[in-house]
């Protein structure tokens, strides 16, 4: 006999029977608080997803946070350079577990036109855990909200995503990786 059996048949359309972790998979999803990290011109795009015509607060996205400890999504936007990695590590480091990071544009994902420069990291991959990428120079408006709501099925399904335990040992090593001294540029880009 099933819990579902137990349930009056003219209750059936008024009972939800699922389990807790369930619900609270599904909690998260719908309540993400994101901080946003502008770095370039990809920012302007993520300003303009949470304006009033594409209206990011219907999807749960209500107010992007500047306090790293009240956020649980990093939205990385634009060229990330090797001289902000630091605290962007330390946003990173600051905010509550499970923590998720959208790598928003192609200078952020691979460095894009900036990637033979000396002081572009190419790829925010190299120094945290990344849950979605989102291509583009820059990714329009939709495809930012495409990207949270590909987050909500990761939330959802974990088993789709990262490991939580790989992705604190990778992001511990690249924290240290980033604050020893550097002797050259060469030995920064391997």
């Amino acid at each position: 006999m099933e819990i579902v059996d137990i349930v009056p048949p003219e209750l059936k359309n008024n009972v939800i029977v699922t389990s807790v972790d369930a619900l609270f998979k599904w909690g998260k999803s719908n309540s993400i608080w994101p901080l946003s990290s502008g770095l370039a011109c990809c920012s302007i795009e993520m300003m303009c997803a949470a304006a009033s015509r594409f209206d990011l607060a219907r999807f749960g996205y209500e107010v992007f946070r500047s306090c790293p400890r009240q956020s649980d999504l990093l939205i990385v936007a634009g060229t990330l350079t090797w001289k902000m990695t630091p605290p962007l590590i330390r946003l990173y480091e600051e905010m509550p577990e499970p923590k998720y990071v959208i790598a928003m544009g192609n200078c952020n994902i691979g460095g894009g036109p900036f990637a033979d420069s000396y002081s572009v990291v190419t790829g925010l991959d190299k120094i945290m855990p990344v849950d979605v990428y989102l291509p583009g120079c820059p990714p329009r408006p939709e495809a930012l909200i495409d990207a949270m709501l590909k987050l909500k099925k990761l939330i959802r399904h974990p088993e789709l995503g990262r490991d939580a335990a790989d992705a604190k040992a990778l992001s511990r090593a690249n924290l240290e990786l980033m604050t020893r001294p550097v002797r050259n540029v060469e030995e920064r880009a391997e």
